[in-house]
């Protein structure tokens, strides 16, 4: 029966992969590409390489829609084919027949999560470069003026509080992807002496992890405000963290990191201060960790629904349904996102709440029709 059951579930599955990713492959790429082609002079040859890189995101996207078009439309056709009548009269239980279609899930949310660590990104950063390069587009892949990078931490107070306080500011007027020129940099980092850093130019060294500052001036100041020293340099090393050239540099998108370079870079922007992007960051986190278990929840949910008793229902039906579901299933998870980028919903629960809800009427439709 379970072999049955798979050899049945597989030609739906791999027909769904083919259908969705050809249908977000040409809305999402293919005539943006058409329009590059035409207007932009870009040459064939780069967009179709353009074209097979950014198709692996596609068939992601089509594996969790693939796996609920397959067992609705498999477990539909046995309904309707009296063949789970047979085997209920077997003394089968709806569970068991179900299970296949489990196991197929979650083999294709491992399989989802593989591709969205190991192939997706690395796939979308290297189109994203390969596009520039071909369009020979003049944008920097940086952030050309006004850097500034806060820092804060937690200070405690008399009475035991702790308070979130500004603790270092790095501004520069200007960076070429090397250098960066016109710094300032207030550093109240220090308990009863501050300082103010201000040069014409300055670099990171990786080889020794500081900042390389030159001709410029340090400005002492005690905790009375009053100037204790003032030092002039040429050059002049400083133990300063290395964020603020990561903030300036162009990072990949969300799109283009998996969870391991998403959590660097988040590590990175944690005391920037920019509560907004640091929220969307933890949200596309979580929802890099919880997408794949979709499958499971499409699963799932299909099965529920082909085991109820019905009439002959025909493949356009279960392609109906299958696409009403998923449109459900994504506005539900599109909302629950925007809520948690805007603070109303925790990054976890914004990213679980649409597979939480899932599972939970799943499950509950699973048990109706095994009564």
């Amino acid at each position: 029966m379970d072999r049955y059951i798979a050899m049945e579930l597989l030609p739906p599955f791999l027909f769904g992969v083919g259908a969705f990713s050809s249908v977000g492959v040409a809305i999402g790429t293919v005539f943006d590409l058409v329009r590059r082609v035409v207007e932009s002079g870009l040459p064939l040859e780069i967009a179709l390489q353009v074209f097979l890189l950014q198709f692996p995101a596609f068939v992601v996207l089509a594996f969790p829609m693939s796996t609920l078009l397959a067992v609705l439309m498999t477990y539909s056709r046995f309904s309707s084919d009296s063949e789970l009548i047979a085997l209920r009269g077997c003394g089968i239980s709806v569970y068991r027949i179900a299970l296949p279609a489990i196991v197929l899930s979650l083999v294709v949310t491992g399989i989802t999560f593989l591709f969205n660590e190991q192939i997706v990104p690395a796939s979308n950063y290297q189109a994203t470069l390969t596009l520039n390069q071909a369009l020979k587009r003049e944008t920097p892949t940086f952030q050309e003026e006004n850097i500034i990078y806060p820092e804060y931490q937690e200070v405690k107070q008399a009475d035991g509080d702790s308070r979130r306080i500004l603790s270092r500011l790095f501004y520069a007027d200007r960076f070429d992807g090397q250098t960066m020129s016109g710094l300032t940099i207030i550093d109240r980092s220090k308990e009863g002496l501050n300082q103010i850093v201000m040069a014409d130019s300055a670099a990171w060294n990786p080889q020794q992890n500081v900042w390389d500052f030159f001709n410029g001036t340090i400005y002492l100041v005690s905790a009375d405000s009053s100037y204790r020293n003032i030092v002039r340099f040429e050059h002049q090393q400083l133990q300063l963290p290395r964020a603020p050239l990561d903030v300036a540099s162009r990072g990949r998108d969300y799109d283009e990191m998996n969870i391991a370079e998403a959590r660097d870079r988040l590590e990175k922007i944690r005391y920037s201060g920019d509560e907004q992007k640091i929220r969307k960051l933890r949200v596309r986190i979580q929802e890099k960790i919880s997408f794949p278990f979709v499958c499971v929840v499409f699963g799932l949910v299909g099965a529920a629904l082909g085991t109820k008793p019905q009439r002959r229902a025909g493949k356009a039906t279960s392609f109906g349904v299958s696409v009403v579901i998923i449109f459900t299933y994504y506005l539900f998870g599109f909302i629950c996102s925007a809520l948690g980028v805007a603070g109303i919903l925790t990054p976890v629960t914004s990213a679980w709440l649409p597979n939480v809800f899932g599972l939970t009427a799943g499950g509950l439709l699973l048990v109706r029709a095994a009564r």
